[in-house]
């Protein structure tokens, strides 16, 4: 008897097409989860960030920061620096006229 061991050409055709498919399938869900993150991650620092100016408005018998390099530059109250939007060249985060912060150039 002569037995050989390995796959054949067809075997192996056959397991690189279900990869080839699994692959398919999978790669969009990441890159969405990716996007999702980032949005709700962009959504966090904005939440932080204003509740940063309420603490801020609190602590100054009501005056609100004038900009948000007052507010971020302090380590009172981002001992780690101003959040930054994960988005890859996205602008920095506004301070609006209703003293609370949001994105401008872009949605999410």
């Amino acid at each position: 008897m002569n037995r050989r061991k390995g796959f054949t050409l067809i075997e192996l055709l056959i397991v690189i097409l279900i990869l080839g498919a699994l692959a398919a399938i999978a790669i969009p869900r990441i890159t969405s989860s990716a996007d999702t993150a980032k949005k709700n991650a962009c959504a966090t620092n904005i939440d932080l960030l204003n509740s940063q100016i309420e603490l801020y408005a609190a602590r100054n018998d009501g005056s609100y920061p004038g900009d948000l390099g007052t507010l971020t530059s302090d380590p009172n109250y981002f001992p780690d620096g101003a959040p930054a939007c994960p988005y890859v060249g996205a602008p920095a985060y506004t301070l609006g006229t209703n003293d609370r912060v949001s994105t401008t150039g872009h949605t999410h």
